[in-house]
């Protein structure tokens, strides 16, 4: 509760509490206070002879009850329950919190953060001897892989699907296409330092240039185009910037003026049959025109070197 913006919702809290465990003493009280009186009735009725009469509870029901207040009592003393008090032994189950400046910090000492510790030691001598092997041979590890596969399953499916085939957008890492390298160490690092790919947009393009683009590149990986805007297109390529990014020539000594993509860029291969965004004609205008926006995140802050080394086996084990 020590995130409330307002000294209000701490107030309610604590009200709604204390207002409960009165409630529930004035009606043992009230209950505990009723005499029995022989022959009287609430008068109420229920098939013809059944009567409602007003006994008092059962003593020890009573007591179970008046036990239960107890013990809540010493919980809200103890434990955390009465708005932004944090109880007397100052327990937490908390991540993280908002500091007095708004700051998100640490909660030292929280069950959370106890069992988080005393899981990564458990896992710091395994982790320390994957890490000695490399991701190929790691990658053929059947106890490594299930954990690799429990830390996908944990991390990555949110963008990559569970099955690794990924969705609009995002990659499929079950094949051999790769934006940006599909070595071992290539695949260490995107997973650790993440990637960030910018497709430049043109909208001072017009519609007709972009079609006429858009069909040339369709034509580059064997689709079938009007031959006379394909030609059209491969002079509006070449002559634009787009071979800046997708003809790798210049920096990986393949032929130039081939638009087959450029790892060091992220620049997809235009020649395969892969699409991130999908192969339709008003899709490609749409990223030519519009642009294109895509980041992986960085793991190794949170996950920690072995994690990435780890998951790193696991995706290129997905593709060999």
């Amino acid at each position: 509760m020590s995130d409330f913006t307002s000294d209000i919702w701490n107030f309610y809290v604590i009200g709604i509490v204390v207002a409960g465990l009165i409630t529930c003493i004035v009606l043992l009280w009230s209950q505990g206070s009723v005499t029995y009186t022989a022959g009287k009735t609430t008068g109420h009725s229920w098939d013809e002879t059944l009567e409602e009469y007003n006994n008092p509870l059962p003593k020890w029901w009573s007591l179970l009850f008046y036990l239960t207040v107890v013990f809540s009592v010493v919980y809200l003393f103890l434990y955390p329950g009465l708005g932004k008090y944090q109880g007397y032994l100052g327990w937490s189950s908390a991540r993280y919190n908002l500091g007095a400046d708004g700051a998100v910090e640490n909660v030292a000492g929280s069950q959370y953060q106890k069992e988080v510790e005393a899981a990564e030691q458990s896992l710091t001598p395994k982790l320390e001897a994957y890490l000695a092997m490399d991701i190929p041979t790691l990658s053929k590890d059947p106890q490594a892989m299930e954990m690799g596969g429990r830390l996908f399953q944990a991390y990555c499916i949110q963008c990559h699907s569970a099955d690794a085939k990924g969705s609009k957008g995002f990659p499929n890492l079950t094949n051999d296409d790769w934006q940006w390298g599909g070595e071992p160490e290539q695949i260490k690092e995107s997973i650790a330092v993440g990637r960030v790919a910018a497709m430049t947009p043109h909208p001072e393009m017009d519609d007709e240039t972009a079609r006429d683009i858009a069909s040339y590149v369709l034509s580059l990986s064997g689709r079938e185009v009007d031959q006379a805007r394909r030609a059209r297109g491969e002079t509006a390529f070449k002559s634009s910037d787009c071979l800046t990014c997708h003809d790798p020539g210049i920096m990986t000594g393949r032929p130039t003026g081939v638009p087959s993509g450029n790892i060091l860029m992220g620049a997809p291969d235009l020649t395969d049959s892969v699409w991130l965004y999908g192969s339709t004609e008003n899709i490609i205008v749409e990223g030519i025109k519009n642009g294109r926006q895509n980041q992986m995140p960085a793991w190794e802050g949170f996950l920690g070197k072995g994690k990435v080394h780890l998951l790193a086996a696991y995706v290129y084990g997905l593709s060999h």
